[in-house]
């Protein structure tokens, strides 16, 4: 047997974590080199890319004048509410709809339709049933986020394997038996493991959330900035964003490896 010759570029095989790592580090490294040579080498307006400093002292800026920490609160009080509004809908439904086919066929053609609608056109609609203020920002993110964790719920359901539930039924498990000990169990890690990408879409729509009546929040950061003019602000809100939606992906990670260790790994 002809031995296994090993490639950084082979197809589907992990690298060693020496490796993984230098080449994980190297594109963060050359956009911020890129970053700096334009910024302070005046190739560019400080209007359009501010410097690395710039951005440093207007995120101490928002902290120290304007309560970033709070506006950081703010919002991720509203993300974790309408997340953990939307998984108790959308888990449980779920389970239903990929479980007894005739749950699916019900609620199918009324929630597919809205995967494809743009969440912004939403916003007139929520600012009319519930006004501009708290209810109707976290709406909007429950409604983000349900429309894309349903239909990830009734997959995981649906691929478990039916031998499981075939053997569970011949021991003699009742039906809500083996929904109960085989279907979500089974189907849990999968389900867990989507909540990563709930996650950024939450914050990826936190900002459009907070358009409407800004109030408290990480949109009233972004609003701060358009209408002082500061980029330097822009590029603060942005960077903060993009570190808590990167530390609360890996606390789902690390809660997903301490919870499901019993999965197998490739």
């Amino acid at each position: 047997m002809a031995r296994k010759k090993s490639s950084l570029f082979a197809l589907r095989e992990p690298l060693p974590r020496a490796t993984a790592t230098i080449i994980g580090l190297l594109a963060p490294i050359l956009v911020a080199a890129l970053w700096c040579l334009l910024s302070y080498g005046h190739l560019v307006q400080p209007d359009f890319l501010p410097s690395p400093t710039e951005t440093l002292r207007g995120t101490l800026q928002l902290f120290l004048q304007y309560d970033l920490l709070d506006a950081i609160v703010g919002s991720t009080r509203r993300i974790v509410l309408a997340f953990l509004l939307a998984s108790a809908v959308a888990v449980p439904l779920g389970v239903l709809m990929g479980a007894f086919e005739p749950v699916n066929r019900f609620f199918e053609p009324i929630m597919a339709p809205l995967r494809y609608m743009p969440i912004s056109g939403f916003i007139n609609i929520l600012i009319l049933w519930f006004g501009i203020y708290e209810k109707q920002k976290i709406a909007f993110l429950f409604l983000g986020v349900f429309v894309y964790l349903l239909p990830v719920v009734v997959t995981a359901i649906r691929t478990v394997p039916e031998e499981l539930v075939q053997t569970s039924l011949t021991l003699g498990a009742s039906r809500w038996q083996v929904i109960r000990t085989v279907l979500v169990p089974a189907a849990l890690p999968e389900i867990f493991d989507s909540f990563r990408v709930m996650n950024a879409i939450l914050w990826t729509y936190v900002i459009l959330a907070e358009w409407i009546n800004p109030g408290h929040g990480l949109g009233y950061v972004i609003e701060l900035a358009r209408t002082h003019q500061k980029s330097s602000w822009s590029f603060a809100g942005l960077l903060v964003i993009g570190g808590i939606g990167l530390l609360t992906d890996f606390v789902i990670r690390f809660a997903s490896g301490l919870l499901f260790r019993w999965r197998e790994t490739a």
